[in-house]
């Protein structure tokens, strides 16, 4: 009888699978905090690949840095400690093509960055990303557009007159922004809050959902849509893994990232509306700009940044016409 009942509960186990490990498990470490769409992404990938995979393939996601920083991370994924990640821009220094991931008034809307990004100018990006940081991107997901804010509106580029503003550290920001007329000064965002509340400095400019959750309706009374960056990151798995994987593995995988990235774009949707929603009705107004008249200072800035790189700079003139048309 006993030997009947282990029997049973043998065909059991092995006909659900149920002890069958997973013939890879991938390890997925990014910086946001797990309430962000693209740790929401990233966990439906996840979910996706396994179902995909036929439960072949695990992926287990850490969010918040747990694995490391960004730029460890592709570190890691390059000596194969860890998998997969979520990147941007920060691969220029590697893949010279990536400084076009955010670029202050390169790309006009969503449309035109979904144009660019899924085009043909998107699959020589990829391309150069897979051959020089040995990464492979498998979905990408879009960043809410940076808006200025201020305690006054700015409307055209005149109304900034010497604005002292807060820019990250990126030199292609300062540079843009003196050009424009303010007084960029660069500082870790850690120190904004402060800095406005004490007006060592006078505006900043960051996409909705970083002015609520550092609460600079506080201090802040005006966003001005100057939607001056739109920028997108990808999501990317190691290369030299990718390529040891099964082709219906592969195709498990490629098809995860873009079930990943439909569902993060749907959440992005919804969390811009909802923060420019909760903005509103904490007092914030929202100022229409015109943007053509910032883009016309902005764009020979760009141009003259990237005379060194002339490989970046024709296809940022490509991408700038493009959203011409």
């Amino acid at each position: 009888m006993r030997k009947v009942a282990w029997a049973f509960l043998l065909v059991l186990v092995l006909g659900t699978g149920a002890l069958a490990a997973p013939e890879y498990t991938l390890k997925l470490g990014h910086l946001a905090n797990e309430s962000h769409t693209w740790h929401l992404g990233a966990t439906r990938f996840a979910e996706a690949v396994e179902r995909l995979s036929g439960g072949r393939i695990a992926c287990k996601v850490y969010a918040n840095e747990q694995l490391g920083k960004e730029m460890e991370l592709i570190s890691g994924i390059q000596t194969g400690v860890v998998h997969m990640t979520i990147t941007g821009e920060s691969m220029q220094n590697w893949a010279p093509k990536c400084a076009l991931i955010a670029v202050p008034y390169m790309l006009r809307d969503l449309d035109h960055e979904v144009a660019v990004v899924d085009g043909e100018i998107g699959k020589e990006i990829e391309a150069q990303i897979i051959e020089k940081v040995q990464v492979r991107p498998i979905a990408w997901f879009a960043r809410s557009p940076r808006n200025l804010t201020s305690n006054r509106p700015i409307a055209k580029p005149e109304d900034l007159n010497g604005l002292k503003m807060r820019v990250p550290n990126v030199p292609l920001f300062v540079a843009v922004w003196q050009a424009l007329g303010a007084k960029p000064t660069p500082m870790a965002f850690s120190e904004v809050f402060t800095s406005l509340q004490q007006n060592v400095i006078e505006g900043q400019e960051n996409p909705v959902d970083l002015i609520r959750s550092a609460t600079l309706y506080e201090v802040q009374s005006h966003i001005n849509l100057t939607e001056h960056v739109y920028g997108w990151i990808y999501l990317v798995i190691g290369e030299q893994f990718f390529q040891k994987l099964p082709d219906d593995l592969k195709d498990a995988v490629l098809q995860a990232g873009k079930e990943a990235q439909a569902y993060e774009r749907e959440l992005w949707a919804a969390d811009v509306e909802a923060n420019e929603k909760f903005l509103a009705e904490k007092g914030m107004t929202f100022v229409e700009v015109d943007k053509p008249a910032f883009a016309k200072i902005a764009q020979p800035v760009v141009e003259d940044f990237f005379k060194d790189k002339p490989e970046v700079l024709e296809l940022y003139k490509k991408i700038v016409k493009m959203g011409e048309k």
